[in-house]
This record gives structure tokens, C-alpha cells and sequence, in this order.
């Protein structure tokens, strides 16, 4: 086929998508509208842990109060205004009134450094950044020269600003409102310009594991993709409640726990603490969330300290090999599990990363309502899921959105392992100021490339098998996915985490990072650990083909470093075995 036919067929694809999701109804800057006005009196967001609670006519207060200080700031229809924080109401407010002003937000993660937050905010060039008190420390207005103003999301003051600080204060904008809505601004007053979904609504900078950010340019086509899948999946409503401990300024938290349970009329409790499961679990108690978004390791924790000493003991053991009789085992451990994250949640959604397969064939052995997705940055974030109860496979991530969202593999080997690459509502136009990334992440046909390595079954469902930049040869050329191997050492005893490395000489090597806590509990010495990982390293290869073997464990004394999603990121070790 021409090139030329190839462009074709793809403008006309894109045309089909981006019609569909101009509609009314699924107008991004439309949809909050309407929200605001019908769910006027219901709880919107809270802080939890604070007497934070704001009503959806109170967030439309804010935004209209943000939308004043925009103006006063000069900013303009396509400016671009960045925010940075842990998770709160305040940080919500940016967002939304960034969008309905006509602006472009920049979500930065909170855990970014500063010299990474002010290369986004130049690189962006954002006019305005709203940022915690915290983030702030280390970074200087003259590091961030085309920002004029930077205000705090704790209280909104002015931390340091090249305007006129009288006419921007939380006192002098309050004045302004007062004189603009004399009479109070109630639900018939909320009215955003109009917004067609092909403008651009963010640009979200990657957390990537292999290196440097990218600036992902997000039409609002693709945040009303995920929206509507929330809608027509039935992830969310005006009954839904949620417990958002995902950072906001990645797209996953972003799409589902903030902007698709707000434009349904939902209640999303913020956790803006680290999220260890301590504190997660006291907030599941409380909030009872009705739909729990989560990463991999969350759970996976979950698992290892509420269910792997159970069924570790000897009369649970041997009774979950009886049959009928391992029903009543796992029946138990099922409540015991769906009370401690709320019990009134319809299920939980995994992604961010692989799930580990003992941990995920396990949930399924006991029914618990878990699925796992797929999605990326570039694609806000949601590609393929298939909820608990309409046939969910293990250990596949589901099929791709119907109606939104296409999924195909480039070069598959014999095996039917290829790259996934994919279209859509919800894909990126492009990387902001980068066409040489651009270019590459696309085929010629306007396919997006993931990345991934993946298999698609005869039923439509993917699996992913890795990343393309992971996989690994073996020693007569045979493909190595790491990850798969990783996920066997990590269910080892003693075994926090680990990462697959290859030699020069092809030989493999795994990075082990014990688990300290339960090396203390149990009293090892370093030379009883070191035989415990020699046992564990001959276990899993008992497991592996010759060619995965691994010939060493290399005890690393620390967790790995690692993205805001938990992945690890394995650039930065892939030297220590060379």
C-alpha cells in the first residue's frame, strides 16, 4: 500500500473518532459544566484528614475566582498555567479552572525535583504555577523566567510573583468577586466558554523509567475518552465515592478518581500523604469507597501482609488442597480481604504495571472483584479493560475500549509476541517541542507505538509480555522478558523486589533487594540470608528455560528508585553489571 493511501485511510479514521466525541454530550468543558449546575448541594471533594469538604457549588466558587485571578494575570486563551502538589481540593480547582478559562494545564508530579520541575515549567512555558509550600523550597522566580507569578495551593498566597502583589491576593480577588456577582453566584450563573474537544486540554510530562520526560499533548478529545468509558462501563455516578491516593498529575488517578467521578457527580476523598497501606486501609474503613483505582504494589503489599501468613500456616495450607473444603478457606479470606478495603466497593481496577501472577491467580482462586487494565500517558491513560463481572481473563489486561480505542501488534515472532501499537479517541497528538519523538512514536499509518510487547488471543484479549527496550537475547537469540522472570523472584521468601540484568557475556544477573522487615523478624544473619537467596536463586531457575537462567543474586541494600506509578526505573542500574 502507498504511503499516500495509508494517510488516507488514517485522516479518515481520525475523523470518524473525533466526530463521535464532539458530540454534546461528551464535550469535555460542557460535561463540568452541567455537573456544577445539577450536582450544586452534593459533597465534591474532600482532604481527608482535614474538615475539607466542598460542595460542587463551592469548587465553582473557587474556579470562578481562579478565572478572576487569570484575567487580572493578563492570560490567554491557550496559555499554559502549571501545577504541582500532593493531592487536594485546591490542586482540583487549578485544573478545572485552567481548562473551562481556555488555557492549557500542566499537571507536574509532586515527586519530580526541582531542577526537573523547572525544566517542565520553561520547557512548557506556563505563565502561572500553583504549587505546594513544600515543592516550592529550592526553586527561585528568577530560575523560571516567562512565569509571572507563582501562588501557593496551600492557601493561595503569593509566593513570589513579577506583578503588582496588590492585584492578586486572596483579599483583592475575593473584592473582585463580590463586584462581579453582587447578588452571589449560584448554579445558573456557571457558564464556560465553549471548548471544542479538539483543542488541546493538557500536556502531561511522562514519568518514564528509560530517561528524560516528554511533554504528552492531550486534546480534550482524549479526557472525555476515558470519561465516557467511565460513564458507559459504569465505573462511576453520582453514588460514587472514592478514595484518590494515585497522584493527580498522572493520568491515571486523574482520569477516573478526579475528572470522570466529578463530571458523574461522585465524592472523591483526596489522600495527600504518602499511601502506605496502614493509612490507606484506615481511609478504605471510613470512606467505603464504591470503585478503588490502584497500582500493583499497593495490593501486592495488601496481599503479603494480610494473606500470605495465613495461608502459610500449616492447617490452612493443607486444608485450601482439599477440595470443597478450600472453598470455605477462601470464602473467609474473601470478606476478611473485601472488609479491609471498604467492603462496598464494586472492584478494583489494577494498572500502572504488571500485576504479580501469584498475587493475581490467588484473587481470582477466591473470587475477590479484581481486574487489571492497560493504558499509558499517552493515551489518558485508558487503552484496554474488561471489568470483573463481564468476563475478565487472568492474567490478561482486558480488550480494547469498544467504540474508543483500537489495538493492534506489529511484527509478531512465531509465538504471536509483537509490539503493541494502537488509535483512538484517546491518543496524544504529539510530544510538545519534540518532532523527532513525535515522528518516531507513530507509524506511518498513524498507529501509536507503546512500547510494549504483547499477545492477543482468539478472543480479543491482551497479555503484555514486557517492554520492547526490556526484552533481552539469549545466547542463540531467543527472547528474555524480564519482567516475567522478576515476578518469580519477588514471590520468593525474604525478597522485597528485584530487577533482571544481563552481562556482556549474555550471562543474567538479578538485583535483589530483601525484604529487611521480615529478615529482622525472623533473626538472619547476613550469611543465613545469603544461603536463603542461593536457595531462591536455584528455585526460580528451576522454573526457567536454560537460556533465563540466572547466575547470580546481587543483594541490593535499598529499594529501588522508582516513577510516581511504582515502576522501577531500570535505566538507572542496567551499568551495575556490565
Amino acid at each position: 500500500m502507498h504511503n499516500s493511501k495509508k494517510s488516507s485511510i488514517f485522516a479518515r479514521n481520525l475523523c470518524f473518532y473525533t466526530f463521535m466525541m464532539n458530540e454534546e454530550k461528551y464535550n469535555f468543558v460542557k460535561m463540568f459544566e452541567r455537573t456544577f449546575r445539577e450536582n450544586w448541594d452534593l459533597p465534591a471533594v474532600s482532604d481527608y484528614g482535614t474538615d475539607v469538604t466542598l460542595t460542587y457549588g463551592q469548587l465553582a466558587i473557587n474556579i470562578e475566582k481562579l478565572h478572576i485571578l487569570f484575567k487580572e494575570c493578563g492570560i490567554k486563551k491557550n496559555d499554559k498555567i502549571a501545577v504541582m502538589g500532593r493531592n487536594n481540593s485546591n490542586w482540583v480547582a487549578v485544573y478545572l479552572a485552567t481548562v473551562t478559562y481556555g488555557a492549557i494545564i500542566v499537571p507536574i508530579l509532586q515527586d519530580f525535583r526541582a531542577n526537573d520541575a523547572i525544566h517542565i515549567v520553561n520547557h512548557s512555558g506556563s505563565k502561572l504555577l500553583f504549587i505546594s509550600d513544600i515543592n516550592w523550597e529550592g526553586m527561585y522566580l528568577d530560575q523560571i523566567p516567562k512565569v509571572l507569578a507563582a501562588v501557593s495551593l496551600n492557601d493561595w498566597h503569593p509566593i513570589s510573583l513579577a506583578l503588582d502583589p496588590k492585584k492578586i491576593n486572596y483579599e483583592a480577588i475575593a473584592e473582585k468577586f463580590k463586584k462581579k456577582h453582587p447578588e452571589g453566584y449560584w448554579a445558573k450563573d456557571v457558564h464556560f466558554d465553549e471548548r471544542p474537544n479538539s483543542e488541546i486540554g493538557s500536556i502531561n510530562y511522562t514519568s518514564g523509567t528509560t530517561g528524560f520526560s516528554k511533554g504528552v499533548i492531550m486534546p480534550l478529545n482524549g479526557l472525555a475518552g476515558n470519561i465516557r468509558y467511565g460513564f458507559e462501563a459504569n465505573l462511576v455516578s453520582r453514588e460514587s465515592r472514592h478514595v484518590a491516593f494515585l497522584p493527580l498529575a498522572h493520568a491515571y488517578g486523574c482520569a477516573f478518581d478526579f475528572l470522570a467521578c466529578l463530571a458523574a457527580g461522585g465524592h472523591t476523598w483526596f489522600i495527600g500523604r504518602t499511601p502506605s497501606p496502614k493509612i490507606l486501609l484506615k481511609a478504605f474503613e471510613e470512606v467505603k469507597p464504591t470503585i478503588i483505582l490502584s497500582v500493583p504494589l499497593i495490593l501486592e503489599k495488601i496481599y503479603k501482609k494480610m494473606i500470605v501468613p495465613q495461608i502459610q500456616k500449616a492447617p490452612v495450607s493443607w486444608v485450601l488442597k482439599v477440595p470443597f473444603l478450600d472453598e470455605i478457606i477462601c470464602s473467609k479470606i474473601r470478606e476478611q480481604l473485601m472488609q479491609a478495603f471498604g467492603g462496598e466497593f464494586k472492584q478494583i481496577i489494577i494498572g500502572g504495571a504488571p500485576l504479580n501472577p501469584e498475587v493475581e491467580s490467588f484473587l481470582r482462586r477466591i473470587k475477590f472483584p479484581m481486574s487489571v487494565g492497560y493504558g499509558m500517558t499517552e493515551c489518558a491513560p485508558l487503552i484496554c479493560f474488561t471489568p470483573y463481572d463481564e468476563g475478565a481473563k487472568l492474567y490478561s489486561c482486558g480488550k480494547p475500549l469498544a467504540g474508543i480505542m483500537e489495538v493492534k501488534l506489529l511484527n509478531p515472532n512465531e509465538e504471536g509476541i509483537g509490539e503493541i501499537v494502537v488509535r483512538g479517541e484517546n491518543t496524544m497528538t504529539g510530544y510538545y517541542k519534540n518532532t523527532q519523538a513525535t515522528k518516531e512514536s507513530f507509524t506511518e499509518d498513524g498507529w501509536l507505538r507503546t512500547g510494549d510487547l504483547g499477545q492477543i488471543d482468539e478472543d480479543g484479549f491482551l497479555y503484555i509480555k514486557g517492554r520492547c527496550k526490556t526484552m533481552l537475547l539469549g545466547p542463540s537469540g531467543q527472547n528474555i522478558y524480564p519482567e516475567e522472570i522478576e515476578a518469580k523472584i519477588n514471590n520468593m521468601p525474604y525478597v522485597l523486589e528485584s530487577l533482571v540484568l544481563q552481562q556482556e557475556d549474555t550471562r543474567l544477573v538479578a538485583l535483589v533487594c530483601p525484604d529487611f522487615n521480615e529478615v529482622d523478624k525472623d533473626g538472619l544473619t547476613s550469611e543465613q540470608l545469603e544461603e536463603q537467596m542461593e536457595d531462591a536463586r536455584k528455585q526460580v531457575n528451576s522454573e526457567l528455560a536454560a537460556y533465563e537462567q540466572i547466575s547470580q543474586f546481587r543483594l541490593y541494600s535499598q529499594e529501588f528508585e522508582k516513577t510516581p506509578k511504582k515502576s522501577i526505573k531500570r535505566f538507572l542500574y542496567t551499568s551495575m553489571v556490565k
